[in-house]
C-alpha cells in the first residue's frame, strides 16, 4: 500500500514537472521574443512618439500664429496661382503659378496638421489673416477681382505685380518665426518658406524685366 502510494507521488511529481517544464519552455521562447517584441513594439511606439513630438511637443503662441497666419495666407496664393491657368500668356508665369500651387498646398496641410496637434484652431475657409492683411500682403476683395477679370499680358503684369508683394508678407512672417518660434520643425519651414519664396521673388522681379 506504501509503494502504491510512494508510486503514485512520484508520477504526480514527473507530471508536475513535465507540465512546469512545458510552462517555462513556453515561457522562455515567449519571453524572448516576448522581449524582442517589447522592444520592437517600444521601438516602434517611441518612433510614433517621437513623431508625435515633433509635431504636437514643445511650441509657444509664436508657432501658433504662424501657422494661423499662414494658412490663410497660402490658400490666398494658391487661389491666385489657380487663376493663371487659361489666363496667363506666359509659359514662365503659368509655370511658376503652378510650381505656388504646388509647394504651398501641403505646407497648408502640414500647418493644419500642427495646428490640431497642438489643440489650436485652424483657420476656416475664407477667413482672413489680419496680420498679413495689416502689412498689405493679403491682395483684397478688389484686387481679387481684378486678377480674375483680366488675361494674357495684362494678367501676367498684374500676378507677378501681386504676387510680389504677396510673397514678400510670408517671407516677414517666416522671419518672425524664426526669431521667435519654439518649435523645430515649423522654425524649419518658415526657413524653406524664407528661401523657396525669396527666389521666387527674385525670379518674378526678372520677369517683370526689374534688376
Amino acid at each position: 500500500m506504501i509503494c502504491k502510494r510512494s508510486l503514485v507521488r512520484r508520477t504526480a511529481a514527473v507530471t508536475v514537472a513535465s507540465a512546469a517544464a512545458l510552462v517555462l519552455a513556453a515561457c522562455g521562447g515567449d519571453g524572448t521574443s516576448g522581449h524582442d517584441g517589447h522592444g520592437a513594439g517600444s521601438g516602434s511606439g517611441s518612433a510614433s512618439a517621437s513623431s508625435a513630438t515633433a509635431a504636437s511637443g514643445k511650441h509657444n503662441a509664436a508657432d501658433v500664429a504662424f501657422a494661423q497666419g499662414m494658412i490663410p495666407h497660402h490658400r490666398q496664393a494658391v487661389e491666385m496661382a489657380e487663376l493663371a491657368e487659361g489666363r496667363a500668356r506666359s509659359a514662365e508665369v503659368g509655370e511658376l503659378a503652378a510650381a505656388i500651387k504646388k509647394a504651398q498646398g501641403p505646407e497648408i496641410r502640414t500647418l493644419s496638421g500642427w495646428l490640431t496637434s497642438w489643440g489650436e484652431d485652424v483657420p476656416a475657409e475664407g477667413s482672413m489673416d489680419h496680420s498679413a492683411h495689416d502689412m498689405g500682403s493679403m491682395m483684397t476683395d478688389e484686387e481679387m477681382t481684378g486678377l480674375e477679370n483680366a488675361s494674357g499680358k495684362t494678367f501676367d503684369t498684374a500676378f507677378l505685380k501681386l504676387m510680389i508683394k504677396h510673397h514678400e508678407g510670408a517671407v516677414t512672417m517666416a522671419k518672425t518665426e524664426q526669431a521667435d518660434g519654439a518649435s523645430v520643425a515649423a522654425v524649419r519651414l518658415a526657413g524653406r518658406i524664407v528661401t523657396a519664396q525669396s527666389t521666387e521673388i527674385d525670379r518674378m522681379n526678372t520677369l517683370l524685366g526689374k534688376d
